[in-house]
């Protein structure tokens, strides 16, 4: 047994989602989601020696430029951060303070129990056996309780491997939240990734029951094209065929056309700040600022390789969070702050 399913990567459409109403919301709010995880090298294979945790001391920098503009970051970890000696240490006192919140990132290749065969395909959350994605992450919440005193209720899965018929199990397991959703990202062809054409951009639930909320990544796309640069479209214009003849970049360059994620790890602070001026005129209201760990670490990431580069990183963040609170009148919020909110008003379209 492989630990993945037999199948092929065209996914049905999801059902109908309920997207939360934000009409009534004037100032936009912004929370920040760190995906707090081990060591590895994005360009080679997965493998579950990988537990290196090296990134963890470096969080504090970060942390402290979130600190002076109350925000709470959310720190999804994985199972070697959680495991390691250090963890109680770090997030500990942050949390004790009030000061972050905490959440659960499925890293299946490093995540007990090791039943899977290590690769692309099983990188996925959504592609393991139903059985054994559930028992991953209850060994991963539970191991977050037992080392910090206090359940996770926001979840990500691996990769953005989400799974909608795993919303029952995380439910059971306590989770409130969901941050899987990368938005106007297909990759059902990176060994067989979900495809998020057919999702919102915006926070939605699966059903009137509101039972799991779901915040999505803020990424979208801007420019005169925009507005045709969705579904099938967009597919074929961020395929690897059209990547391979340069034409994402051909479209970014002439600003016809550019997709941009809320994040310093490949956006600039202008770029960041353009993305949530034009998603702002288009009506949305939550923004999710987002990174990993290692990014804080020269080195860590491809984003992040040397001294420099960090300056130039923790720089475009603290700019980014000039203008959203300074220029754009923002207000700091959090996942879970989010959920309450949407809870008490219209479930939406």
């Amino acid at each position: 047994m492989d630990g993945g399913h037999d199948m092929t990567w065209a996914r049905p459409s999801p059902p109908p989602l309920h997207e939360c109403d934000l009409g009534g919301i004037a100032r936009p709010m912004l929370c920040v989601i760190v995906d707090t995880e081990e060591d590895f090298d994005w360009g080679g294979p997965f493998s579950r020696r990988h537990v290196r945790v090296t990134s963890l001391p470096a969080l504090a920098r970060g942390h402290a430029i979130f600190r002076r503009y109350g925000l709470q970051p959310t720190y999804l970890m994985d199972y070697p951060v959680i495991d390691h000696a250090s963890a109680a240490d770090i997030f500990g006192p942050w949390l004790a303070a009030g000061e972050c919140l905490i959440g659960a990132q499925l890293h299946p290749w490093v995540t007990p129990p090791h039943e899977e065969v290590v690769c692309a395909i099983n990188s996925y959350p959504c592609n393991l056996d139903p059985d054994l994605q559930r028992r991953k992450l209850a060994a991963l919440t539970h191991r977050i309780e037992e080392v910090l005193g206090q359940p996770p209720r926001i979840y990500k899965a691996g990769r953005y491997g989400l799974d909608l018929s795993f919303e029952q199990d995380l439910l059971a397991l306590g989770y409130r939240v969901d941050t899987s959703v990368l938005p106007f990202r297909d990759n059902s062809g990176v060994a067989g990734g979900p495809d998020f054409y057919d999702y919102p951009g915006r926070p939605f639930w699966t059903d009137p029951g509101r039972g799991l909320f779901y915040l999505p990544v803020t990424q979208s796309v801007l420019g005169p094209l925009r507005r045709v640069a969705r579904g099938a479209v967009g597919r074929w214009i961020f395929s690897a065929g059209a990547a391979a003849w340069h034409l994402p970049g051909v479209l970014a360059r002439t600003h016809l056309l550019e997709r941009i994620m809320l994040s310093p790890e490949g956006a600039s602070a202008d770029e960041m700040r353009r993305l949530t001026r034009s998603m702002f005129a288009d009506g949305h209201r939550v923004f999710a600022l987002s990174l990993h760990s290692p990014s804080l670490v020269p080195g860590g990431t491809p984003y992040v390789r040397t001294e420099r580069d960090l300056d130039s990183f923790l720089s475009s963040i603290e700019r980014f969070l000039a203008f959203f609170f300074g220029q754009l009148g923002g207000i700091a919020t959090d996942p879970l702050a989010l959920r309450r909110l949407f809870e008490s008003g219209p479930t939406g379209r």
